[in-house]
């Protein structure tokens, strides 16, 4: 009987070619489940200054979805010089766990990113703009929860203990931020 072995080499060769063919499975049939829209981060913006409007998943079992960042980062741009940037996805992160824990819809942005020519009129009008805003950064906004009670949503952010959070009552807006965390503002109950 002629039994032909393969040599180690061969065999070593063989399995190399069978695992490349195996890692290109998923991108030759992206396949997901049902049960991944649990992985779907989804988020609704409207801008109080533009009334534009914004639906989108900005990530999901694969991560960061890079065209809905582009959109959200454009949604976001300063709209006084109508100048973008990257704003940090960790700030959209936040976003999505407000929303998850406080079960409200839509974000209502009163501010985003800011150039820091836009911030430097800000801070002449008002004491309350911060000489190096993390707005200026893309890691700051100020939004309101549409149907939720803004301290509420202020008690909900500092709970995360993810960054900054400043409450401003009397224009009604919280403020997120990516940078250390800190409190600033009414005091939370």
């Amino acid at each position: 009987m002629n039994t032909r072995r393969s040599t180690p080499h061969k065999s070593a060769a063989q399995r190399r070619l069978l695992l490349k063919g195996l890692a290109a499975l998923p991108l030759a049939f992206p396949f997901r489940p049902a049960s991944a829209s649990s992985d779907r981060y989804e988020l609704k913006f409207r801008h109080t200054q533009s009334d534009e409007m914004l639906d989108v998943v900005f990530r999901d079992g694969g991560g960061y979805v890079a065209p809905a960042i582009e959109r959200m980062n454009w949604l976001l741009r300063d709209l006084r010089s109508g100048e973008m940037t990257r704003m940090d996805p960790q700030l959209f992160d936040i976003l999505h766990a407000l929303k998850s824990r406080c079960g409200g819809d839509t974000f209502e942005i009163v501010s985003a990113y800011r150039s820091p020519v836009t911030n430097a009129g800000l801070r002449k009008r008002s004491r309350g703009v911060a000489r190096h805003s993390l707005h200026m950064d893309g890691r700051a906004i100020d939004v309101r929860l549409v149907g939720f009670d803004t301290a509420r949503l202020r008690d909900a952010a500092v709970d995360l203990g993810l960054g900054g959070v400043g409450y401003y009552p009397k224009s009604d807006f919280v403020h997120v931020d990516t940078g250390d965390v800190r409190i600033w503002g009414a005091v939370p109950r």
